[in-house]
């Protein structure tokens, strides 16, 4: 069996083998060291089937920047490009180009900018830009896309679980169902998104949070195959955990025999002057149940026990669930709303797996060349209007409108200050007949959302703390109309181009068409 070489496959050989082909022809035609522009950019929500979503949360920038500046070529990976053979038994990697690659491959040489982590973000908008030389920039595209799709799908999905659950305690459960190390990304992303915890030990201690959990049926079962009972379970994990017993009950019937043996070790808890946390509910139907637990649990003196829902929750079913307490509470003698505040979610697979839609599709595209000391923008031309990237070099805002919402997202050419047009202009990036005009008293202010991050690879931008990061997340999902964040048919939020913009994208496609007749 092979060793397994985690530097190998982790490092700079983290990409495509299509990048290096690429980047030695560069070297070959002597464009290796050109200044390139490359945009990385989503082109659409995910789309669960059932229900999309209509906004975005950006993650995965720092853990990116840490793997760019960790990872540069060393004599293995040279060794085992040499090794590589064509079909003609001749090397696919040339000594020379192999030799340049050992002494300058690597990413110190890269300037970027970017929005930072937390922010919300839109289809077409550059999250991540990067200047530098053409071979590096385009063998850095893989793990580019890699770092930051995951990432921002992960935030996302964990937004809207957030918001679908109106803020209540959110634990993220994936690392048992996820995709190999990948949920220790997918768990900082989740946390970025709206998970208030995680149950994953390491990035918990990594990221500065405590790890938290409750116990599985196992631990019931244990008890029940040595001949003793689910109480004497619950009672030997209070013994352990007085302060933190929150109690797994439907290992038997939850009803019947879950829900009161955990009321009776509550009731001994109360005695001994702690106060138990609650219960968790992991199979049924959850909302009729929660409802029944609220029962149960009020009448034994316990109105403030959490209640915790697990088993394949997603932001839709957990709508569902609160919509069915909102019908069903009241004639089960509940205010419903005291209910929901008490309930909290465990939330896995779903999750881990941005189930419904388990991609971004982020794309990193080549916008501009530089030459004749200025960047001469690039274009690449679909069939479908809607995946033609926006060229050039460019800048990024945030227009708000006299609400103080967030109304649209304007790209504008790089020496373009919006902020200074007597009337501002917003057209659809494909469509000449779609387009909005505002007055300067129709708009708030206006936002640069870019930062600059590396400046020919040194860092120029304090990563925030998870902490801050959330706060910018808050503070952006607050500031979006409440149709945008709908769990089902969000309102279209609209990414615009300016005028200039428009125009210059305009004429590069007119060139290049008729270049290529």
């Amino acid at each position: 069996m092979n060793k397994v070489d985690t530097k190998t496959a982790e490092g700079i050989l983290f990409t495509d083998q299509y990048q290096l082909t690429m980047a030695q022809l560069y070297y070959r035609m002597g464009l290796h060291e050109k200044p390139a522009q490359f945009d990385y950019f989503f082109r659409h929500y995910p789309d669960y089937g059932a229900h999309k979503a209509g906004y975005c949360i950006n993650a995965g920038l720092e853990w990116l920047i840490n793997w760019m500046r960790s990872v540069r070529f060393r004599k293995e990976d040279i060794e085992y490009l040499r090794g590589q053979t064509r079909r003609s038994g001749e090397p696919v990697f040339d000594q020379d180009f192999l030799t340049w690659l050992e002494e300058t491959g690597h990413y110190g040489d890269i300037t970027m900018n970017a929005i930072p982590e937390g922010r919300v973000v839109h289809p077409n908008v550059p999250l991540a830009v990067f200047q530098g030389p053409l071979a590096m920039a385009q063998i850095l595209e893989t793990s580019v896309l890699n770092h930051l799709n995951y990432q921002t799908l992960i935030a996302t999905k964990a937004a809207r679980i957030r918001e679908s659950g109106r803020g209540q305690l959110f634990l993220e459960f994936g690392a048992r169902r996820g995709h190999d190390k990948g949920v220790n990304a997918g768990a900082r992303a989740a946390l970025i998104g709206g998970a208030d915890f995680t149950s994953n030990v390491g990035i918990s201690h990594v990221l500065g949070l405590p790890p938290k959990g409750t116990h599985a049926h196992s631990m019931v079962q244990a008890f029940l195959a040595l001949g003793m009972s689910e109480l004497d379970a619950f009672k030997a994990y209070a013994d352990v955990y007085p302060d933190e017993c929150l109690l797994l009950v439907d290992t038997i019937d939850t009803l019947k025999s879950g829900i009161p043996n955990a009321i009776e070790v509550f009731e001994d808890l109360k005695k001994k002057g702690y106060k138990p946390v609650g219960i968790r509910l992991d199979s049924g139907d959850l909302a009729y149940l929660s409802i029944q637990a609220a029962k149960m649990l009020n009448a034994a003196g316990f109105p403030d026990t959490s209640i915790v829902l697990s088993n394949e929750l997603d932001e839709l079913n957990i709508w569902q669930i609160i919509t069915q307490i909102e019908e069903e509470g009241p004639r089960n003698g509940l205010d419903p709303d005291k209910l929901i505040r008490r309930l909290a979610y465990g939330v896995g697979t779903r999750l881990i797996t941005s189930a419904g839609d388990s991609s971004l599709g982020g794309v990193y595209k080549l916008v501009a060349l530089w030459g004749d000391n200025t960047w001469i923008p690039a274009i690449k031309i679909s069939e479908s209007t809607s995946k033609t990237p926006n060229p050039g070099n460019k800048k990024v805002w945030r227009v708000y409108d006299k609400r103080k919402k967030a109304t649209a997202d304007l790209l504008s050419a790089e020496d373009e200050d919006p902020r200074k047009f007597e009337k501002l202009v917003l057209h659809h990036p494909s469509d000449r007949s779609i387009f909005r005009a505002l007055d300067q008293e129709m708009v708030t202010f206006l936002e640069p959302l870019m930062v600059d991050v590396l400046k020919e690879g040194k860092v120029v931008y304090n990563f925030p703390s998870l902490e801050e990061i959330r706060e910018i997340r808050d503070s952006d999902i607050e500031s979006l109309d409440s149709g945008v964040k709908r769990v089902m048919n969000p309102h279209v939020y609209h990414v615009s181009i300016t005028e200039r913009l428009w125009q210059l994208k305009q004429e590069l496609i007119e060139s290049v068409r008729e270049q290529g007749h």
